[in-house]
């Protein structure tokens, strides 16, 4: 076989997929049924039922049943808006239903030849968008090899697609979170270098009309993928002699900018026609906010999802762009990739919903490949190949590692800081101080060095109960005189209440003189269970004038709270000189 190292790293990246969307699945838990069609999944994927099974896509009027019965809007249907006209506009664009139609297709036949009900939403649909995704990431993978191909040898194609895939949040939006744009995206991305390519090699009017429709889709399906215009527009433009030689074959072809723009007009008239019936305008502002006068590097660099800091792998994406002055795709590369970063960074709500890492560069990983595999290739012909080889194997590792705790919440979905980080990189079994980081950043990992005095215990059960918006006491201590400067209180209590730990916080406040200082930290925490009692632990450091205050421990919450408190301890550490 021709170059089977890239052949066999494509089946690799799918077995991980498949692992991974099984590994989520009531395959292998057997209590959560999969479903791929709910939060911002739901919002893509609303089209297809509502046109195919329901006929109705203005009024909804079977959006609360099938909402009651799957749960799929998260509350509230917020990805329909209503209008002034009284229908209901989608939130989210078409293109990503277009390219699900025929795994839709798929599930629906499957549903009713089957036990299950034809509603667009019963197993059936999940299973079949959930696998069929992992296809359409195949094709996609095997078309990225032959562009990488063109450029590199199999053996640093191999390696990159590995590193692209394997090393980055791309396995849990393309395995797990797979009802979103992202991984559809990324195949729209491998397509459009391909026509790219081949158009510049023969110019031919089918890969301009192509080109132009793979645009128009991408933009149907997020707006501000419109930039990837820029990759056939700056394609081959990496010299002046190679620019000069591109225009006037553009120049020889006008037609062919005709068909690219029939193709691109194509391949976004499908949302204008819905916007039309719908709103009776061609245009509808679905809203977004930018902020590009003061963009977010925190998206880049911050504790909270920070590209380079979740997903360090990215860093060798940013390198390559050192080392690919002489490719035809030099200027395409930077010209798209430095426009993406900075409308990505842009975005008013920075932190993209729940995510690993930052979501909405996946997509685009199709052309970060391309100069993540010139980082590669020049790595793997200097001393530093063991070095490379070693160190992408540790970041598939953490990656595959970090990807677990994700879904398992233990690596937050929009809390993370730094200390947390830190608490838990690695951690197999983060304990309920480490919990606490995610609220409070005081902490003693050793307390060794400590005398322990406790102040208060009280080991059987209280009910606690009040409404919302109210809190129930479980200790007050009076704190007497510090006799040292390093002194911490140490609270540690064992909560039992079912139905009752979402958005409810367990609180230590020290009243001094003149002055009041608080921690919390979740009852809803990543290893807390709601029918178990569980354990929570916070630190909070006390400073000398304290001398004489008092400290309170209380739960809090945002709704009606009911639940009982099995023991609570409240403990002095001195720091011994």
């Amino acid at each position: 076989m021709k170059n089977p190292l890239s052949i066999l790293a494509c089946f690799i990246i799918c077995i991980a997929l498949v692992f991974f969307r099984i590994s989520n699945s009531d395959l292998t838990t057997g209590h959560k049924p999969l479903k791929i069609t709910e939060w911002d999944a739901f919002g893509y994927y609303m089209y297809l039922p509502a046109f195919c099974i329901y006929e109705d896509h203005k009024q909804l009027n079977w959006l609360d049943t099938i909402d009651k019965k799957y749960g799929v809007t998260g509350g509230n249907g917020w990805q329909a808006l209503k209008q002034d006209n009284g229908n209901y506009v989608f939130k989210y664009l078409g293109g990503v239903a277009l390219l699900q139609l025929p795994f839709f297709a798929a599930g629906h036949f499957v549903a009713q030849h089957s036990q299950y009900p034809p509603d667009g939403f019963s197993p059936p649909y999940q299973y079949v968008l959930g696998f069929g995704i992992i296809f359409y990431s195949l094709m996609a993978l095997l078309l990225l090899r032959k562009i990488l191909l063109r450029y590199y040898d199999d053996r640093v194609t191999a390696i990159t697609l590995l590193l692209l895939c394997l090393a980055s949040n791309y396995i849990q939006y393309a395995a797990v979170d797979s009802g979103q744009s992202h991984a559809y995206l990324f195949v729209l991305y491998a397509a459009i270098l391909y026509t790219t390519i081949r158009w510049h090699e023969k110019p031919s009017l089918l890969f301009a009309t192509l080109t132009g429709y793979v645009i128009g889709l991408a933009t149907m399906t997020r707006p501000t993928e419109a930039i990837m215009l820029f990759i056939p527009l700056m394609w081959n433009t990496h010299t002046r002699e190679a620019a000069a030689a591109k225009w006037a074959m553009v120049k020889n072809n006008r037609s062919h900018l005709i068909g690219a723009m029939a193709g691109g007009v194509l391949g976004i008239l499908p949302q204008l026609l819905y916007w039309k019936n719908t709103t009776g305008s061609f245009l509808f502002d679905v809203g977004s906010k930018w902020d590009f006068l003061n963009p977010h590097f925190r998206v880049l660099f911050g504790w909270e999802k920070g590209w380079f800091i979740y997903t360090p792998v990215t860093l060798l994406f940013v390198a390559g762009m050192f080392f690919i002055k002489k490719f035809p795709f030099r200027k395409s590369v930077l010209w798209f990739c430095l426009l993406n970063i900075y409308i990505i960074i842009g975005w008013h709500e920075w932190r993209y919903g729940g995510s690993y890492s930052t979501r909405a560069l996946v997509q685009s990983y199709a052309v970060f490949a391309l100069p993540l595999a010139a980082a590669t290739d020049k790595l793997m012909q200097q001393r530093f190949r063991a070095l490379l080889l070693a160190t992408g194997l540790y970041l598939i590792a953490v990656n595959f590692f970090q990807i677990g705790q994700y879904n398992a919440t233990i690596l937050h979905y929009d809390d993370m800081n730094r200390r947390y980080y830190v608490a838990i990189y690695l951690n197999p079994h983060p304990t309920p101080a480490d919990m606490g980081l995610l609220d409070n950043d005081e902490i003693v990992k050793n307390e060794s060095g400590y005398k322990s005095t406790v102040l208060f215990g009280h080991d059987s059960v209280q009910e606690v109960s009040f409404s919302a918006g109210g809190s129930g006491a479980i200790a007050e201590v009076p704190l007497h005189q510090i006799p040292y400067e390093e002194t911490i209180v140490k609270v540690e209590a064992s909560v039992m209440a079912p139905g009752h730990l979402w958005q409810s916080y367990l609180h230590t406040e020290l009243t001094m003189k003149d002055s009041v200082k608080r921690n919390r930290v979740r009852l809803f925490s990543p290893i807390s269970k709601d029918t178990a009692t569980n354990s929570y632990t916070s630190y909070m450091k006390i400073p000398i004038k304290a001398d004489n205050g008092t400290i309170k421990v209380f739960i809090s919450s945002s709704s009606d709270f009911k639940g009982t408190v099995q023991s609570v301890r409240v403990t002095l550490l001195q720091q011994q000189h």
